[in-house]
């Protein structure tokens, strides 16, 4: 899958992490109306909206400005592709869940291609993972880009009867392999991947373009 794959991967060689009583145990009166992984609001225009932000519209700036400015911007590529220009960060807080979220910036192969050609430093993030720091004029662009998609890693190891609890029955489930699993929600614009011997991973697009992320899964 071509959407936030580095991070995926990254997301893969995780160890497991925190017990799943902190993603499924809480106070109801304390529950946030907006901003946690399962609360989406689709559009008429076929945008979607989760973590406050609306997905094809909202700016990286825009999630900047909501989560704090320990964003970190680079673009991630595997071998042989252009990559994706992306706002990470290694630790925050939505709602009461806690994880790891990667902003996907949407800018063209043209453009993605010239930011990687400026890069003052190029360094492997995991395997053959590369990862190329923005030069200054970059950084702006993909501040001032909308938003592509957003993946979320929790930091608690979630089992399926916790994900169908939070998000519903999937539509559709597509296994890779033994240990990885999609559950796709395309009505939500949601694909969330299960695996076994990693962590689970959450990924958002406007459900007018799921099939960016349906399609690679049916090859």
């Amino acid at each position: 899958m071509k959407f936030a794959l580095g991070i995926i991967l990254l997301a893969l060689a995780v160890l497991v992490g925190p017990v799943v009583w902190q993603f499924t145990h809480y106070d109801p009166q304390a529950v946030p109306t907006s901003g946690l992984p399962w609360q989406i609001e689709t559009l008429p225009s076929g945008e979607s909206k989760v973590f406050d932000l609306t997905l094809g519209r909202s700016t990286l700036a825009d999630a900047r400005a909501r989560f704090g400015n320990e964003m970190q911007l680079a673009v991630v590529a595997e071998p042989q592709e252009t990559g994706n220009a992306e706002g990470y960060y290694e630790a925050i807080t939505l709602g009461f869940v806690a994880g790891k979220l990667i902003i996907t910036a949407d800018l063209s192969k043209e453009v993605i291609e010239g930011m990687r050609e400026r890069a003052p430093k190029t360094e492997y993030m995991q395997s053959t993972t590369r990862k190329a720091t923005l030069a200054q004029a970059d950084r702006a662009a993909v501040l001032a880009a909308p938003i592509r998609g957003i993946a979320f890693i929790p930091s608690a190891q979630l089992d399926e009867s916790v994900i169908l609890e939070r998000f519903g029955q999937p539509s559709e489930r597509i296994r890779v392999n033994e240990h990885l699993e999609h559950l796709l929600y395309p009505a939500k614009g949601l694909d969330i991947v299960l695996d076994s011997k990693g962590k689970e991973l959450m990924q958002y697009v406007a459900p007018a373009r799921f099939e960016d992320l349906r399609a690679p899964l049916r090859k």
